[in-house]
């Protein structure tokens, strides 16, 4: 079974363009969740997005890169 990412953004955000790009790179399997819906998800995230979790409770927060996101998906706290 495959694990899957979830990017945490909005439309019309630059930021949130480019990390789907960085994951877009790396070939991954994420599913994107426009914060602006959800008003728990717009008071953790707000001034965060791009925000991409994996398993459990851990988070990657923007800026990161392709290396970035592959090293800590193969961590303990990627995945």
């Amino acid at each position: 079974m495959q694990k899957q990412l979830i990017l945490y953004g909005t439309l019309g955000c630059h930021l949130c363009e480019d990390a789907e790009r960085v994951l877009q790179a790396l070939a991954l399997t994420y599913k994107t969740i426009d914060i602006i819906d959800d008003n728990q998800l717009l008071e953790k995230f707000e001034t965060s997005i791009p925000v991409l979790k994996g398993t459990g409770e851990t988070y990657l927060y923007w800026p990161f890169n392709e290396t970035q996101v592959f090293t800590w998906l193969n961590s303990k706290d990627g995945f």
